[in-house]
């Protein structure tokens, strides 16, 4: 890929400026290095009347693809269609404009220590592009450009094969742009309005990017003619972030053309005094929905198996009906933090007696964790590859037999509900697999069957009528335990007590 910037000037005012402005020498050609390859700035042109400097990004095929692997998070639609033959390495597209943002930040921030005076005023300018997708032709370009003060914007259709002219033209175009803008105007325009026209990216759409957008659309995207299809086409047609950035920009039109400040005019709502019910967050609704469970069986001992960083455990230990928990993790380093979390080192004695933390794999057999009233399984079994549930199986239903066993896992059925889900993909980077509410229910029937438990479902979070809730948990009660009242709180030793007793 490849992008010129020129100027003009003179003797009291050379075109070498430029280098002082985009913080690159004009006797040097300096080498950057990219997430997908090496940029590289060097000026073909450097004198008092004519300067230019160049950036060409030399994007690496092989990185490219094992970056994005053609879908999801880092895929770009080319890349997925044609893996390492594809335009990516050489028409401008979302690489060149983060490449732009990387090599010139200051620039494009409009900073210049040695020149300030110069990176806030217009200059002469020439910036072309060889080779640019423009999903919509010519006219597009013009429609985009044309509007942001540009004395000539020129595109011209780069034809399939010159040798065969009757094939018609490509989707690539020549870019021209010549005009007095500030430097950094100029940039953040380029920033935006590369991926706005080859309507791709090559990395996944986060919520960050209207912030992003936001800042570099500043004093211009507002009142584009073509915002709407700016902000749609930035944004990957992502409908809820487009929404939020038309909306925000919306303000800022509104502001300007009133000459006031954002704030003052988004002041409808005094932060101090709102009082707009927020989100439950799910990890919430899980806790709770243990701890009911829990209270219900009358669990006095509890496991928390794979506790990781101890949020269920420092749950269980506020309420004194939890005599005796256990948090165990195959984990050092998330024990640690658990450790850290609850005070253990400044915790009063008779608080510590409450509780332990082990280290252990929850695939194996052991002992210590056999008489146990419950034993808690939240978002454990997805982070364990399938042929290694059985081992997980026999070691807590089998061997150390728990009277109720927890069992919460992801209900793939919602994550279409997820906004910023990519489609195919789990909600965490080590989840093994995911399941939907009939192989959930399938898995947990077998087990329960095979030893001697009954089993019931129950939804955490909001119950979608379509997809069902986020998280599904199954309460697993040993058969032999089923006489037992489940709203007692009789503790185990005082039904030993009374055994003896008897």
């Amino acid at each position: 890929m490849f992008l010129t910037i020129g100027t003009t000037g003179t003797q009291e005012r050379p075109a070498t400026d430029l280098g002082f402005l985009l913080h690159k020498h004009p006797d040097k050609a300096q080498t950057f290095s990219t997430s997908h390859g090496s940029a590289h700035v060097f000026y073909p042109e450097a004198s008092a009347e004519r300067c230019t400097a160049a950036l060409l990004l030399e994007v690496d095929p092989v990185a490219l693809v094992r970056r994005g692997k053609g879908k999801g998070r880092g895929g770009a639609p080319d890349a997925a269609l044609a893996q390492y033959v594809n335009d990516r390495p050489y028409a401008a597209s979302s690489l060149l404009s983060v490449a732009l943002a990387a090599v010139f930040k200051s620039a494009l921030g409009g900073v210049c220590r040695a020149m300030p005076e110069r990176a806030t005023s217009p200059l002469p300018l020439r910036i072309e592009v060889p080779a640019l997708p423009a999903r919509g032709g010519v006219e597009l370009v013009y429609q985009l450009f044309a509007p942001l003060g540009w004395e000539r914007v020129e595109a011209t259709a780069v034809p399939l094969d010159e040798q065969f002219p009757a094939w018609g033209d490509s989707r690539y175009v020549r870019l021209v742009l010549e005009g007095e803008l500030r430097l950094g105007d100029a940039l953040r325009q380029l920033y935006v309005l590369l991926p706005v026209l080859d309507d791709a990216k090559h990395y996944w759409v986060a919520p960050d990017e209207v912030d992003k957008l936001l800042r570099a659309g500043e004093g211009w995207l507002a009142d584009h003619p073509e915002r709407p299809l700016i902000t749609r086409r930035y944004l990957s047609h992502r409908w809820g972030l487009t929404r939020q950035a038309d909306q925000a920009l919306e303000l800022v039109r509104l502001a300007e053309s009133d000459d006031l400040d954002v704030d003052s005019v988004d002041n409808a709502v005094d932060e101090r005094t709102d009082t707009e019910e927020k989100p439950v967050p799910l990890a919430e609704h899980r806790r709770t929905a243990i701890l009911d469970a829990l209270r219900a069986a009358g669990a006095s001992r509890v496991l928390d198996l794979g506790c990781g960083q101890g949020q269920l455990v420092q749950a269980l230990l506020k309420d004194v009906r939890f005599t005796e928990i256990v948090g165990v993790d195959v984990s050092m380093r998330a024990l640690t933090i658990a450790s850290r979390r609850l005070k253990l080192d400044r915790m009063g004695e008779r608080q510590a007696d409450r509780v332990t933390l082990r280290q252990g794999s929850l695939t194996y057999t052991d002992k210590r964790l056999s008489g146990y009233d419950a034993a808690v399984l939240s978002e454990v079994v997805e982070h364990l590859d399938l042929p290694r549930l059985p081992a997980l199986e026999y070691a807590v239903f089998g061997a150390a037999r728990p009277g109720t066993v927890l069992v919460t896992t992801p209900n793939v059925e919602y994550n279409v509900r997820w906004e910023t889900l990519p489609a195919g993909h789990a909600r965490h980077g080590d989840h093994r697999f995911e399941w939907t509410r009939a192989e959930f229910r399938d898995w947990a029937g077998q087990v329960a069957e095979r030893h001697g438990y009954t089993v019931r479902y129950v939804p955490v979070g909001p119950d979608d009528p379509e997809v069902g809730p986020p998280t599904q948990m199954a309460v697993f009660t040993r058969a032999d335990t089923m006489t037992t009242t489940p709203t007692a709180t009789t503790t185990t030793t005082e039904k030993k007590k009374e055994a003896e007793a008897v």
